[in-house]
Parts: C-alpha cells; structure tokens; sequence
C-alpha cells in the first residue's frame, strides 16, 4: 500500500526554518486558535439551560451543540485540500475572522435560530482553526521535532474538553452567557495579528494549485451531513425505521457511490483516493475514528453520571474529570518529547491503545456506591490511555506523506476521528436514553413512574426523591450507563491490533520533505 505520492522524500519544496524564539511565537498563536475551536465545541454544554430559557426554544436546544459539530466536521477535509493547493496562511486568516464574526453574531442572537445560525458560521471557522493549526506544524517543524508540538496541542485540546464546561458555566453565572462568544472576539483579534505578523510560509507553485473539487466538497458535506443527522437524530428525535432515518441512510449510500466516483476522475480531490492506498493512514485512520468513539463517550455522559449518581454539582462534575484531562494532558506532552528525542512511535501507540482498552472496562466496574476516588482512578487510566495515543496517529498521518499532501492528510485523519465522536456520543446516548426509560418503567411503582420519567429526570429532582424510588433511580441509571462502557472494549482492542501493523517509518529531521 505504497504510492510516490505518499513518500515523503518525493516532495522538494523546501519552507525556511524559522528561529526558536519566532518558532515560539507562531506556535503560540497556533495553540490560540486550538483553544478557541476546541473550547467552542464544549463552552456551551452548561449554558444550555440558561440560553433555552432566555431565547425560548428547548425543543432546539441540541442544534446550538450540533450545527457547530456539523459544520466544522464538513469543512476540515476542506480547509485541508485548499491549504495544500494555495497555502494555509490565507485559509487561516478566513478561518479566524468566520469564527470570530460567528461568535460575535451568536452572542447578540435573539433568537434560538440566530444562534444556530451564527454556530453555523463559528464552525465553518472551528473546522479550518483545528485542521490548520496542526497541519502549518508541519510548514515550520520537522517530522523529528514535530512530537513535541503535537504533544504540547493535544494537551490543550484536553485542557479545553474540562475548562470549557467549567468555564461556560462561570460566564453563565457571571456576566452572562453571552460572554461565552464573546471573550472569542478578543481571543480572534490576538491569534489573527500573530498569524499575519509572524507566519511566514513560501507560496504554493502555480502547477500545484489546480482546479477546485467542488462536485467533491459538495457530495462529502452531503454524506457528513446525513452521517451526523442520523447519529444525532436516530432512536431519539426518530425512530431508526422512520422515513427520516431511512431517506438519510439512502442520502448517504448515495452521495457515498458518487463521491468515490467523483474522487477518482478528478484532477484534485478533496480528498484523495491515494491516502487510502497508504497502510499507515487507513490504521490510523481507524484507530482515530476509535478514539473519538471512547473519548467523547466517555467525555459526553461521565459528567452527567456523576451528577445524577453521586449527587454532585456541575461545577463539581467537572471538576472529577480532571484526572482524566490530566493525564491526557500530561501523556501527551511526555509522549511527544520522547518521540521527538527517539524517533520512535509504534510501541507508545500500541501501549496507549491497550490502556484505553483497560480504561474503558475499568469503567465499566463501577457500581452507585462505588468511591468516588476510584472512578477518578479509572478515569486517569483512560486519560492516560487517549494522551498516549491520540496525537501520535496524526503525526504518523503526516509523517507518511509529502509535504504538499500533509493538510489533506491532516484533515483526513481529524476528519474521521470527529465523525467518531459524533457517532460514539450519539449512540451511546440513544443506547443509554433508552435502556434508562425500559428500566425506569420496569422497576418503579405505576403512581411514581408517571412523575419520575428519563425525560424529567435532574440532580435536583433526584436529591429529593424518597429514599425507596431515589435507590431504584440511582440504580437504573448506573445499570443503564455503565455497561456502555465495557461494548467499547472490543473496538479499543481492535485499534491495538491495527497499530501492530503500522509501519514505523524515521521521521524526518529536516524540512526537506
């Protein structure tokens, strides 16, 4: 599964190596605009409430969450295909100044379909501020050294998973809700000045630039589009057999065929064919899709379990996640140096898709009076699992390609792990919502089950309860929850396999790519 383009060595372009202290401020606008697209996907989470309340639309609440999903998960092979053809910088600039009109216009929105609009327009900045920043590592850093950047921004992509909670729910009591688009504003402005004052990248040849894939653009936003509404809406808002779900499912068979048709006869796709012909890619690829499977289950419902379990706050929810962000945070940076000072990646990633593995069916042990100490315990373990592995299949992804295909390669392996996280936060939630429902209904007495429904449950209302329908409560939504868990095992355990078969290429010491 070898191609020429795919070799790294085939690519002479050459971008000058910037000095370490300029290294150093452009990496630092880099780490910026991650946190600002990583923090939008979360910072909303504990508004919530407040903003259905105030704009009075619950029954579109889940929108503001996935129309910033949906639209940046469209536009990442995008960004990536685009960079590549014409350089990152101008993309980048685009990227900054959407995402900071997108979070200037949601915070004056007034209205739920203002907001889900201006979301719309964030996430089509989101996408390019996430895919672009990791891939302009590759324009400045070597294969070598690239480890410990990478490190360095998976860190804060795990940093922003528990601030942005924490933080959204601080701004709600505070200021306001408003303030969690807002405090972008000021955010953009300091991340644009660096990327047009200190980024400087050599322009793209005029026989690399090539006609734009639009038939391709099209026909994937089409297929990503039915992947996350069906993954968002399937046993939930429809049934699985509903009309809906069933015209999405043809959408996306269809629009599936005609984009690999599409993709093999034009001169520049959106998403080349050739990266599926490069066996490192399609591992990582997978095991990345995994990833975003067990991290954002985990991620999505953990917070909520231990609110309505063990009675705590959501201020202090969040807070119990932190072992598992920090060993993310802390693995990733330690991985990162020492693959930067070896060379040497394969047995970290393996390793770290094994603990994964452990991680999950740790979780999966867990009872209602278990401490709360050992499910911190359990949660580090996966933490330290994810931060092992997660930045390493994206350097692998590049690492396997020339210099010109890295964006695209880049946005790619992104691309998959963001539909795995969409499709692990959705399943499991309608896997859970549903199994919580059977067993409320099973097990409650008829005159409680009509005021204690899934629907209706809160932390509140379940602190209040007597103690005789608080304990099958409790109960349901540990049996309910928990088990999910230990059905994600095996697909870690196949991610393990598969990287046992990645080729462990040297990783190049200079930009000469």
């Amino acid at each position: 599964m070898t191609d020429p383009a795919a070799d790294p060595a085939t690519d002479a372009s050459t971008p000058p190596e910037p000095e370490t202290g300029h290294l150093k401020w452009i990496f630092s606008a880099l780490i910026l605009a991650m946190l600002m697209a990583s923090l939008g996907q979360t910072v909303l989470a504990t508004a919530l409430p407040t903003i259905v309340g105030e704009l009075d639309g619950v029954e579109h609440m889940a929108w503001v969450i996935t129309a910033f999903i949906l639209a940046s998960t469209v536009m990442m092979p995008v960004y990536g295909k685009l960079g590549d053809m014409f350089g990152r910088k101008p993309l980048f600039i685009f990227a900054i100044i959407a995402f900071v009109i997108g979070s200037g216009l949601g915070g004056a929105a007034d209205s739920m379909a203002q907001l889900i609009g201006a979301r719309v327009i964030q996430g089509l900045g989101g996408g390019g501020l996430m895919i672009l920043s990791q891939a302009t590592i590759a324009d400045v850093v070597p294969a070598r050294e690239r480890g410990r950047y990478m490190g360095v921004m998976g860190g804060v992509f795990a940093f922003s998973s528990v601030a942005g909670p924490l933080l959204g729910g601080w701004l709600t009591d505070g200021p306001g809700w408003r303030w969690t688009l807002w405090m972008n504003v000021p955010l953009g402005v300091l991340a644009l000045i660096g990327i047009v004052m200190l980024l400087k990248l050599p322009p793209r040849e005029p026989e690399a630039r090539g006609r734009i894939d639009v038939w391709g653009m099209a026909l994937l936003g089409v297929a990503t589009t039915a992947v996350v509404l069906v993954a968002t809406w399937g046993g939930g808002e429809y049934a699985w057999t509903s009309p809906m779900i069933l015209a999405l499912l043809a959408a996306l068979v269809i629009s599936g065929l005609l984009f690999t048709w599409i993709e093999h006869r034009t001169p520049e796709p959106i998403l080349p064919l050739m990266l599926f012909r490069s066996r490192n890619f399609v591992l990582t690829m997978v095991a990345g899709l995994i990833t975003g499977v067990a991290m954002f289950g985990a991620l999505g419902y953990m917070p909520t379990y231990l609110q309505m379990v063990t009675g705590y706050t959501p201020a202090q929810a969040g807070l119990l996640m932190i072992p598992m962000m920090g060993t993310l945070l802390v693995a990733s940076i330690i991985v990162g140096r020492r693959v930067s000072k070896s060379g040497r990646y394969k047995k970290t990633m393996v390793i770290g898709s094994a603990i994964t593995a452990l991680g999950l069916g740790l979780l999966s042990t867990v009872s209602a009076d278990s401490p709360v100490i050992l499910e911190c315990l359990y949660l580090g373990v996966l933490g330290l699992g994810l931060g092992c592995t997660m930045q390493l299949l994206t350097l692998v992804a590049q690492n396997s390609f020339a210099l010109r295909h890295v964006g695209t390669a880049t946005a790619g392996q992104n691309y998959f792990r963001q539909v795995g996280a969409t499709l692990g936060s959705a399943v499991i939630g309608s896997l859970f919502a549903s199994r919580l429902t059977e067993m409320l209904t099973e097990r409650l007495p008829a005159d409680a089950a009509g005021g204690v429904g899934a629907n209706s449950l809160t932390p509140e209302l379940v602190r209040g309860l007597p103690d005789s329908i608080y304990t099958v409560v409790v109960e349901s939504y540990n049996e309910a929850l928990v088990p999910l868990f230990l059905w994600m095992v095996p697909l870690a355990l196949i991610a393990t396999v598969m990287l046992l078969f990645v080729e462990e290429k040297p990783l190049a010491t200079t930009l000469e790519r």
